[in-house]
């Protein structure tokens, strides 16, 4: 079955100036700051895994909805390691405080092979939506949220 999750950056650094250089108090904090678990941008529902009907050679769907918990303007972009296979509508764009929108994930089944059985097949395609803050309301771009990706 797909799992997702939303991306959340890096941890911050453990201190300003680099390195753990200086005893000021600020670096401990920063230390502390950087073991806790990162606050979550988004929440979806369904949280870890989607469900699609079992049609082969078909293309099935299921819904997912996406919400900005943050208190800043969001965006967000499905990736996947199967494009051709699975794609979401809308496959990105920028969520104000607050906003919640229901996107689409498509996914095409295809025929089992000659000695399985329907129910011993594993979904092989993986997904996730990747977050970003950006502040204020912005025109989305894709190159947005992944600058680096092809």
């Amino acid at each position: 079955m797909p799992l997702w999750g939303t991306a959340s950056g890096p941890p911050p650094p453990l201190a300003e100036g680099g390195g753990a250089e200086g005893s000021g108090g600020s670096s401990g904090a920063a230390a502390i700051r950087s073991l806790l678990p990162t606050r979550r941008r988004l929440r979806l529902d369904p949280p870890s895994k989607l469900y699609f009907p079992y049609e082969p050679g078909k293309q099935v769907r299921s819904a997912v909805r996406i919400k900005n918990v943050s208190k800043s303007h969001v965006a967000f972009k499905f990736q996947t390691t199967a494009p051709k296979s699975c794609f979401m509508r809308p496959p990105g764009g920028i969520l104000a405080p607050g906003e919640t929108i229901i996107a689409t994930v498509f996914k095409f089944v295809e025929h089992p092979e000659n000695n399985e059985k329907p129910l011993d097949q594993k979904c092989k395609v993986k997904f996730k939506i990747v977050s970003l803050k950006v502040k204020g309301p912005v025109e989305y771009v894709p190159e947005l949220v992944c600058p680096f990706a092809p």
